[in-house]
């Protein structure tokens, strides 16, 4: 799956694109599937959404934005006449399934996009991974063992100190002022994306506690569906592409 993320954000225009809007589709499906929305809830929603990203092609990304924030408004609204009680858990989802595939793909089309996208991919992956191994190495308190019984605070410590010494390695390599403020910048930056990765993970734990299930789907086997694998990148996407527009540093 890195493998053909990294070639796809490599490649950048409609294979990335291409990429991010499956992703997007799919947790949008299996959403619907946990919250017990119809299939013309479902429907809705996919056509919604593969516009909202189409427009990222012939519009400024604050009216994709405006867009995506409408359509599931008026989504909502539509779900509480068809599916009484579901109107909210509607709208969260289009902005839980949108808001990152908008924010990856205004991310990408920046100057220096392509080492942006890559940064926040790396800090959750490190994140991730670096959570299982201390995890299970060292063990010890659970973090949220109501929502999510295997994770434990020193996992979900390894975790961000391992982002933030990967975050300031990358800077002191590759930006131009070498060891100094920037590494201590972005090594705090990594650290921040870090914590939440690590809460987007405990969210979508909790929403499926509330569905009573255990992964999001049966896509990947083994591994669950496309929620399961992507639940510390939304909140990751979203905060990260705020504080590149916020600060100016891809561009």
């Amino acid at each position: 799956m890195a493998v053909v993320a990294i070639g796809a954000l490599w490649l950048g225009g409609l294979a990335f694109l291409a990429l991010v809007a499956l992703a997007t589709l799919l947790m949008w499906a299996e959403w619907t599937a946990m919250m017990g929305l119809g299939p013309g809830l479902r429907r809705a929603g996919l056509v919604l959404l593969a516009g909202v990203m189409a427009l990222l092609a012939v519009v400024s990304v604050s009216e994709v934005l405006l867009a995506l924030a409408g359509g599931a408004a008026l989504m909502g609204l539509f779900a509480r006449g068809v599916q009484p009680g579901k109107g909210s858990l509607t709208a969260a989802g289009l902005l839980y399934c949108g808001l990152p595939a908008v924010a990856l793909l205004w991310v990408r089309d920046l100057r220096e996009g392509l080492a942006a996208t890559l940064l926040l991919l790396v800090i959750v992956w490190t994140t991730d991974i670096a959570a299982f191994f201390a995890g299970r190495a060292i063990g010890g308190r659970k973090l949220a063992p109501r929502i999510s019984p295997n994770k434990t605070w020193a996992g979900a410590v390894g975790g961000v100190v391992a982002a933030m010494l990967v975050a300031g390695v990358l800077a002191s390599l590759y930006l131009p002022s070498g060891f100094g403020r920037w590494t201590l910048t972005m090594a705090s930056f990594g650290g921040a994306l870090a914590v939440l990765s690590v809460l987007g993970d405990l969210l979508e734990s909790g929403l499926k506690r509330r569905a009573g299930v255990k992964d999001s789907g049966t896509i990947l086997p083994g591994h669950g569906g496309v929620m399961d694998r992507l639940d510390g990148l939304v909140p990751v996407a979203v905060a990260g592409a705020a504080v590149f527009w916020m600060t100016g540093w891809a561009g």
